[in-house]
């Protein structure tokens, strides 16, 4: 297990370090604008001195390797446009908080309604409950997000009485852009669970126990349940460590103040800065959200094992 994590670590650690170098070789194609609140009235020679003493025209791996040795301080640069010379990592905590909670509560919502929906459509396969279930993983994946997002808004808010926008101290405005992030979640939740539980249904050994006559509510909840939960765990961490990340398209929406508008901020305004801290960051959350799945599943079930066998291909 030890041998095992080391190993994800280090490969964990090496996609990021490749990462970071793409997203600094593709800021090489993007305009210098994004480094001057006042672009326009710089003269040429001021922009080359401001951008060697940025060390912007450093070589690449020097650049490379002067951000991973500030990020791994926890310093993430300070901000051009966005917020002229703060850092970066003062405006990340500002908004981390309301990612984290609206994320949070989405996944509290999500995670049991989704599963007791899983459990339901696997143990009454083919029956309406099924039916409906399909009906609705179908419906949230095919049609895009911002499509009944906006409806959920127009139409939930005149129907609850509640604001369409985030308003700071009004718990009531959390409803609709809860709503709006866990219905993906469950259906997906949904769709995972009853695939794991139908395929545990048909493996021998509960097989074997039906035909020892043991109760069919013990098979599902004691061997079919417990066992299709195993894989579910590996989602779990991605799922929290992402919540910090914010949804951007639903608190560009809601109009809340979170780590998925300010991306969208500071994309508009060009803030080069800004844009490599949030998406290395979002990307590092991603990593270790993997990383972490697989250890807990690892924990879970002791019957998973990460060493090779001897004869094993």
């Amino acid at each position: 297990m030890l041998k095992y994590t080391l190993k994800r670590l280090l490969r964990s650690v090496l996609t990021l370090v490749i990462l970071i170098t793409i997203i600094y070789a593709l800021l090489q194609f993007m305009p210098e604008e994004g480094y001057f609140k006042n672009y326009e009235k710089m003269s040429r020679v001021q922009i080359d001195t401001a951008l060697r003493n940025m060390g912007l025209k450093d070589p690449l791996y020097i650049q490379v390797g002067r951000f991973i040795k500030n990020l791994l301080m926890g310093d993430l640069g300070v901000s051009y446009r966005y917020r002229v010379n703060y850092p970066i990592s003062e405006i990340v905590k500002s908004k981390i908080g309301v990612s984290m909670r609206l994320g949070l509560i989405s996944m509290a919502v999500s995670l049991p309604l989704g599963m007791c929906l899983g459990a339901l459509m696997a143990r009454k396969k083919n029956g309406l409950a099924d039916r409906l279930g399909n009906a609705y993983i179908v419906f949230i994946q095919a049609v895009p997000n911002a499509v009944y997002f906006i409806f959920i808004q127009l139409y939930g808010s005149s129907l609850l009485g509640v604001n369409m926008l985030y308003q700071e101290g009004d718990w009531t405005t959390l409803i609709l852009p809860v709503t709006s992030l866990a219905l993906p979640s469950i259906s997906s939740y949904a769709m995972w669970l009853r695939r794991y539980m139908v395929d545990e249904t048909n493996k021998d050994y509960i097989k074997l126990a039906r035909a020892k006559g043991v109760p069919n509510t013990t098979i599902w909840f004691r061997h079919v349940f417990r066992n299709s939960v195993v894989p579910m765990v590996n989602l779990i961490p991605g799922s929290v460590l992402m919540t910090i990340s914010g949804s951007i398209y639903t608190e560009s929406l809601y109009s809340i103040p979170g780590m998925g508008g300010l991306l969208v901020d500071v994309i508009k305004r060009q803030d080069n800065s800004m844009v490599l801290a949030l998406v290395v960051l979002f990307a590092a959350m991603s990593i270790l959200g993997l990383l972490l799945g697989d250890i807990l599943m690892g924990i879970v079930d002791p019957r998973i094992s990460f060493a090779k066998k001897e004869g094993s291909r």
